[in-house]
């Protein structure tokens, strides 16, 4: 009896014992951030975080901060509330055991609480059009070259114009309709190797390779496709508004990283623990760059990249925030004619480089004024060059034995805003963007061998310089609980020649039931046009008595913007969503000389070399359908579709199909986790795979004739008429997570274009070859990456 009553007693024993050792031997780590007034920036006291799936929470303190300790790694959700305020359920937020997981949480006002905002991270607002995209997610998903501009392709109504680069299509328009913000201030193209992917090799005005601002210093990028509210201007395509994301001002914390995109270093962590003040830096260099540096080169070329980037946080005693950043980079592309054994194309008998640079830099100050008010000022400044050298010492029948091409751009703006919440129905925001735009061109050649300097011709050298002044302002209005309207006037003036336009935005978002919601927007929008359209004035004539012209006076493109959509939320981890859409482009610069339809809503990097006058015509008519649910319960899906049409005009009155028209555009992406967790350690398995299916841009007619007695390319006409095949990939993600007590590591493999479909680029004639030659995109590219964070 008494050894059975010992026997039980001691297993009793042991089981608790195994008990506290698994309770102590799991992994956990801090979640914690602020929770602030949407509109005005004053942090909320006393708001409600929950966490999900361990069924805790607390509430957030004086200074709107909160604090969840021991927080299981893994997969969470919270769930954020505050009387006055729509409620929010934050998904996809990754705990592991190596950094700590900081948020910033905005609420949006609202006079009583409706059914739950869903967010992918750490905002949510009433915007139509528009789609929040993470640094979580720009891991996590495949085929992003850790680039939000990638990963945006996921979404309807978005197409990639080469696989190679980041240059996308918003709703059939140009790439170079789409405008970068940084700190909610437009910047240069922020873009290293600008010229990938192009027909001339020159820079693109909006894309490149891959961009500037490592993944790593980001946070959450908002991506807006249309119907834009007052205070972003300049724009008729897209914008792509990146953030800066605050350094951890509690510990010091540091990421490294190694793949083939390149080398990534990051540290962070508090300037002053006191004052809450944090820095973060990045540093990246390509692994191309490091292979270049052992002598191994991709098809013949040397390719290189480097950036720098960091940013500073000082928050103040009355809530406010001071930040200073900047970005730095640099990229090259060298190309060595091959031997003349071994030259099988035109590019074979040429050096060709091409080097890039870029930097920006700024300081931005959010601070609210009493319970009401809140002020935003920034200044940021931003400048990028890029030079093109070719020379060819062989056969003059072919080109030019050296042409150079160098083109240089900087913007600085100083903005300012003030937003004012009258009372819980009502509120004012007003600002002003103030922004000096410097442009210039130059594109030199030698028709013959360089004996003497005067050899070299200016074919095209000029330069522009003006200020761009854009006030802003924007009313909203809660008539009901469940109806949100919101009216502003947007004014758009440069005066390097005088344009301007006012332009009124208004939208309507009517919550028929909770979580069930129809939206109707509507925008006047407008947007300068690219400097080698303007700089044509100053092109000189090639032969004598070449015609002189002048571009200068053109005014900006601009659209007529009308959105109607339905959002459906099917619980807090997905939602549906349908959008019809009708753009009107008007004032889009076309040809004078008879005969020409030549647009400029056809343009990617080629210079113009004729008159051109506002009087073109553009329409983008589509419908696009959206399914997400993010992830959680261990899988997360996204599926998106458009059917769109995208046409211009011409001096003729003749519509006819864009560069951009391809008619259709289809993506399916998801991904599965399996997590496994035991002793101090939890494992997660991940799988991501992503269909893309999408019909084929336009090429134009090569005239083969003229082409071989030029030895170039020469098209028949401007008109977009040969429909390139329709457009499949397939990309797959894996990835495996380990996370340790003090660190965590992920290793994973992207499988870009898995089955090595042959995707239609464009066709060229090849002067070697002396016959018209198409270029295929890229084929199977697999991407090895190892992360640590520590």
């Amino acid at each position: 009896m008494t050894t059975s009553i010992f026997s039980r007693t001691l297993s009793f024993l042991l089981l608790c014992l195994l008990a506290l050792a698994g309770r102590a031997q799991t992994l956990t780590q801090t979640l914690r951030g602020t929770v602030t007034d949407a509109s005005q920036g004053r942090p909320l006291a006393g708001a409600s975080v929950q966490l999900l799936n361990a069924n805790t929470g607390t509430i957030t303190d004086e200074q709107g901060r909160f604090r969840l300790t021991n927080v299981p790694v893994g997969r969470q959700q919270l769930s954020v509330s505050f009387v006055g305020y729509e409620p929010m359920i934050i998904n996809e937020v990754l705990v592991e055991s190596g950094k700590e997981q900081v948020l910033d949480i905005q609420l949006q006002p609202g006079v009583q609480q409706l059914g739950e905002a869903t967010a992918i991270g750490t905002r949510t607002d009433r915007t139509i059009s528009a789609e929040y995209i993470t640094t979580e997610q720009v891991l996590r998903f495949p085929a992003s070259y850790l680039d939000p501009a990638r990963l945006a392709t996921a979404y309807a109504g978005v197409v990639n114009a080469y696989d190679g680069t980041n240059n996308i299509s918003v709703r059939g328009n140009s790439p170079n309709s789409l405008i970068w913000r940084l700190e909610g201030v437009e910047i240069v193209n922020p873009n290293h190797q600008s010229n990938a992917g192009t027909i001339g090799d020159r820079p693109t005005a909006a894309g490149g390779g891959v961009n500037m601002l490592s993944a790593q210093l980001l946070g959450t990028t908002r991506f807006l496709t249309g119907a834009f509210t007052a205070e972003y201007g300049n724009t008729v395509g897209g914008v792509m508004d990146m953030s800066l994301r605050p350094g951890n001002n509690e510990r010091h914390e540091f990421i490294a990283q190694a793949g083939l995109i390149g080398l990534d270093l990051a540290a962070e962590g508090p300037i002053s623990k006191q004052k809450g003040s944090s820095y973060l830096v990045n540093y990246r260099y390509s692994f191309t760059g490091l292979l270049g540096a052992m002598g191994v080169s991709f098809g013949g070329e040397d390719i290189r990249f480097q950036d720098l980037s960091f940013n500073l946080t000082f928050p103040n005693r009355k809530g406010g925030r001071l930040t200073v950043f900047g970005v730095a980079g640099n990229s090259s592309n060298d190309f060595v004619a091959k031997a003349t054994e071994e030259q099988e194309e035109d590019k074979d008998r040429n050096n060709i480089s091409f080097t890039t640079r870029m930097a920006a830099g700024g300081l931005t100050l959010t601070q609210p004024l009493g319970t009401r008010l809140l002020w935003k000022t920034a200044l940021v400044l931003s400048a990028n060059n890029s030079s093109r050298e070719q020379s060819f010492p062989g056969d003059t029948r072919f080109r030019a034995n050296y042409e150079n091409d160098d083109q240089n751009g900087t913007r600085y703006t100083l903005t300012t805003s003030l937003n004012y919440r009258i009372n819980a129905r009502n509120s004012l925001k007003a600002g002003i963007y103030v922004t000096r735009a410097e442009n210039s061109l130059e594109l030199w050649r030698a028709d013959r061998p360089m004996l003497i300097s005067s050899s070299i011709t200016p074919l095209f050298t000029s330069s522009l310089a003006g200020w761009m002044i854009q006030p802003y302002v924007n009313y909203q209005w809660l008539p009901a609980d469940n109806l949100t309207v919101n009216a502003g006037l947007f004014y758009n003036s440069f005066m390097y020649n005088k344009s301007q336009s006012l332009e009124p935005r208004a939208s309507v978002r009517w919550e028929l039931l909770p979580g069930k919601a129809v939206t109707l927007a509507y925008g006047l929008h407008s947007q300068q046009q690219l400097p080698q359209v303007y700089l044509s004035n100053n092109r000189k004539p090639t032969t004598p008595g070449g015609l002189l012209y002048d571009n200068k006076s053109l005014g900006f493109t601009k659209a007529h913007h009308l959105v109607l959509g339905y959002t459906h939320q099917f619980g807090p981890d997905s939602y549906g969503k349908i959008e019809a859409y009708s753009q009107m482009l008007f004032d889009v610069p076309v040809s004078q000389l008879p005969g020409r339809t030549f647009s400029a809503l056809n343009v990617m990097e080629a210079y113009v070399n004729e008159p051109l006058v506002n009087a073109g015509k553009g329409r983008n008519r589509g419908i696009e359908l959206t399914f997400q649910k993010y992830l959680a319960k261990t899988y997360y899906l996204l599926a998106s579709g458009s059917v769109y049409d995208s046409q211009y005009q011409a001096t003729d009155g003749i519509w006819r199909d864009t560069r951009f028209n391809g008619k259709f555009t289809s993506n399916l992406t998801a991904g599965k986790e399996w997590t496994r967790s035991r002793e101090n350690r939890s494992r997660i398995w991940g799988l991501n795979g992503r269909l893309t299916y999408a019909g084929g841009f336009r090429d134009r007619t090569i005239d083969l004739t003229a082409s071989r007695q030029l030895s170039t390319t020469v098209y028949t006409s401007d008109d977009f008429n040969v429909q390139l095949p329709a457009y499949f990939r397939t990309d797959v993600r894996i990835y495996w997570k380990k996370s340790k007590t003090r660190y965590s590591r992920t290793l994973s493999l992207d499988l870009q274009n898995l089955t090595g479909a042959q995707n239609a680029a464009y066709s060229y004639f090849d002067a070697y070859q002396g016959k018209v030659v198409k270029k295929y995109q890229l084929g199977l590219i697999p991407i090895l990456n190892y992360r640590w964070e520590f």
